[in-house]
């Protein structure tokens, strides 16, 4: 039997970008960016793992936004053009670089992995990463979580507990329609916590959530064992610690893994390195320089005097890093071992999109950290959070503390002098559905279609991601015309509901445009 046990948890999220109203949208790339760098590879290591014989469990969490864009025919015919459009910027590339060496190989690597993706994206998944994921949690290897609808903070909805309520079913209920069964864990965007949530989470009939360090080891009484057994709520809804230890180390770009001198450059692309004519065809079509995708460098160290990247060298230093990882597990839970009264269990949770899109060799290293462990069985095993408490159901009773995993641990990212002046009008819109669903009595089918809409567009304007795009000063304007133009529909589509005058071809264009949860 293992000595302790290991929970990686990855969290997949994108707020909702779909544009069909322009041609080429700048935002909508972050999607095709996390497809291409992220979902896709990550598959594929699980699809190797697989064939290999190698027993793991891995545990992720999609957003119903994220999953609605991945499953979206619109959105999956945009990001095929996207792939072809990188595989005739490589065969290009392959030309240009013929004269470097270094460099040539890497255009005829990037060519060969374009090439591949599109063979998995058209071929082994049909254009449905969704079911491809699914596929591995019906053969027990992964456990997937829901989470809330639009990624909203809930801490700061909580001024309206049916805001917090309809996220969280929604978020379930979508889950059941599209993965066919009903979720055990639920990610709590942003590990946002407050004593509450968790009563709203065991409705739903949740039985765990992860909360940021904190959260529990802040929890009254103190738990006995801090972050490495579980608590449970006074509702009866269990809450597993983030280690902290495990995230530094490959979280942080300067003390972690993703730092390493070897691995790839994320900021050295070719869009910025190129002329604007030979690249225009395969960026933005009204020329905005983005990323190609196309990296030849390494991070080299702190100089703009960057060294052409060696993929040999950092293969070897994610076997490197693999193993440093897991031997550090090894010795922090043979320790624990030695002091508690069962096998400690180390939870790793992080945001996917680090491995692979900021961390090139993330899914190497993932790879080898799985394999590493399950040649070592007797040490640390593989789990997901379903089956420690299956194994361990008797834990201490405490009640956890607000908490979230954002920069000082609270509620400061998303409520701040840059974002305040949102929250009193998701507050007042909330209170206004209230009374639209409690007045609604009619059966107008126009009116039935009006009220979903006036929840889809309130529900995009309480994701987090607007508010903290605006804080950390990135996409401020984009963020903040999200969050207008979502609270400007729903005001407008709430007063036609109250006067009988909903406009039908307004409210079918909106429909088009917004079109997530459509069996809201």
């Amino acid at each position: 039997m293992a000595k302790g046990f290991l929970a990686f948890i990855f969290h997949a999220h994108l707020p909702f970008v779909r544009h069909p109203e322009h041609q080429d949208s700048l935002e909508e790339n972050w999607f095709y960016e996390a497809v291409t760098e992220v979902y896709i590879p990550l598959l594929l290591v699980l699809e190797g793992l697989l064939e290999d014989g190698v027993d793991f469990r891995l545990t992720f969490s999609f957003t119903p936004t994220l999953v609605s864009m991945l499953l979206d025919p619109f959105l999956q015919s945009r990001y095929l053009r996207r792939i072809e459009r990188l595989i005739a910027l490589a065969e290009k590339e392959i030309a240009r670089t013929a004269a470097e060496p270094e460099i040539h190989r890497l255009a005829v690597l990037y060519h060969q992995r374009f090439l591949t993706f599109r063979e998995a994206f058209l071929n082994r998944y049909d254009r449905n990463l969704v079911t491809a994921f699914r596929r591995f949690q019906e053969l027990g290897k992964i456990e997937i979580l829901g989470s809330a609808a639009t990624h909203a903070y809930l801490p700061l909805l909580s001024v309206n507990p049916s805001a917090v309520k309809a996220q969280i079913r929604t978020g379930v209920e979508y889950y059941e329609q599209i993965l066919g069964r009903q979720p055990k864990g639920f990610w709590l965007p942003e590990c946002g916590y407050f004593p509450g949530v968790d009563e709203a989470l065991r409705e739903q009939s949740i039985q765990f959530t992860i909360l940021e360090t904190h959260g529990v080891t802040r929890a009254e009484p103190r738990p006995k064992w801090g972050v490495y057994a579980p608590i449970y709520a006074p509702s009866g809804m269990a809450a597993f610690g983030r280690d902290p230890e495990s995230s530094r180390q490959v979280w942080s770009s300067v003390e972690g893994y993703p730092g390493d001198y070897d691995y790839r450059e994320f900021y050295r692309d070719i869009a910025y390195d190129l002329d604007l004519d030979y690249l225009r065809p395969y960026i933005q079509g009204d020329g905005i320089r983005i990323d190609t995708g196309f990296k030849y460098y390494r991070i080299t160290g702190k100089t703009d005097r960057k060294q052409p990247y060696v993929p040999e060298r950092a293969e070897s230093k994610a076997e490197s890093h693999a193993g440093n990882f897991v031997f550090n597990r090894q010795k922090h839970v043979e320790y624990l071992a030695s002091v508690m009264d069962r096998p400690p269990l180390i939870v790793a949770p992080y945001d996917a999109e680090l491995f692979g899109h900021w961390w090139y060799e993330g899914p190497a290293w993932i790879n080898q950290v799985v394999r590493k462990l399950a040649s070592q069985p007797e040490s640390i095993s593989l789990v997901t959070l379903s089956e420690y408490l299956d194994a361990y159901p008797v834990n201490q009773v405490a009640t956890p503390a607000l908490s979230s995993w954002g920069y000082e641990g609270f509620n400061d990212v998303w409520l701040n002098a840059s974002n305040d002046w949102i929250y009193p009008h998701l507050h007042r819109a909330a209170g206004l559905m209230e009374k639209l669903l409690d007045a609604r009595s009619n059966g107008k089918s126009l009116t039935d279609r009006a009220l979903a809409q006036a929840q889809r567009e309130l529900f995009l304007a309480q994701a987090s991601d607007w508010a903290f795009m605006i804080h950390s000063g990135a996409m401020t304007e984009y963020a903040t015309r999200r969050t207008k133009r979502h609270l400007s529909r729903f005001f407008r589509l709430s007063e036609q509901i109250q006067n009988d005058t909903v406009d039908e071809r307004l409210l079918r264009d909106w429909e088009k445009q917004d079109n997530l949860f459509p069996a809201l």
